[in-house]
């Protein structure tokens, strides 16, 4: 005949043998859920070279900060070199460029197309709305016209349409 005793013994050893595997699983837990974290962190960081007299990039900055971007703005005289370096041809610049992992971003390109670029994660360099449309992120007036976003290609062939809004 069991005694109360007993029962008590029997229940915490099963409970002694389950905590490990609690604590283990725990653990695994927490630390999947840090690096993502870490991870996502990461991923939305952007470094933004401009003009140092241009104040529509900085309203660009702002619109990316208010879209969850950790934004450092770099002013520069050296624009077209930079965009050039990172494969930007010259009828796609804009009066800024923008780095975010590992993509170009040249312009005033909306957020829908980032994250379309960021989530896809295509095979090119980046993507480019070349000029300084009205009414794009970060530039005054209404928009008036739908907004044509370009592959930036890494062997330097003709961009391409990546998308339009």
């Amino acid at each position: 005949m069991m005694t109360e005793m007993n029962r008590t013994e029997m229940s915490n050893s099963h409970i002694e043998r389950k905590t490990p595997m609690l604590r283990i699983l725990a653990l695994t837990t927490l630390l999947a859920t840090g690096l993502t974290a870490v991870h996502a962190d990461e991923a939305r960081k952007a470094l933004l070279y401009k003009n140092p007299q241009c104040g529509c990039c900085e309203g660009y900055a702002e619109y990316l900060r208010k879209n969850g971007f950790e934004v450092e703005v770099k002013p520069t005289n050296d624009l077209a070199e930079i965009s050039r370096k990172a494969g930007v041809p010259e009828d796609l610049q804009g009066c800024h460029t923008t780095f975010i992992d590992g993509y170009v971003i040249d312009g005033h390109v909306p957020i829908k197309s980032v994250e379309k670029l960021l989530t896809e994660r295509p095979d090119i360099a980046g993507i480019s709305l070349p000029g300084m449309p009205m009414g794009s992120p970060g530039m005054v007036g209404e928009k008036t016209e739908t907004f044509t976003i370009y592959a930036i290609t890494k062997d330097g062939k003709k961009p391409a349409v990546y998308t339009t809004e």
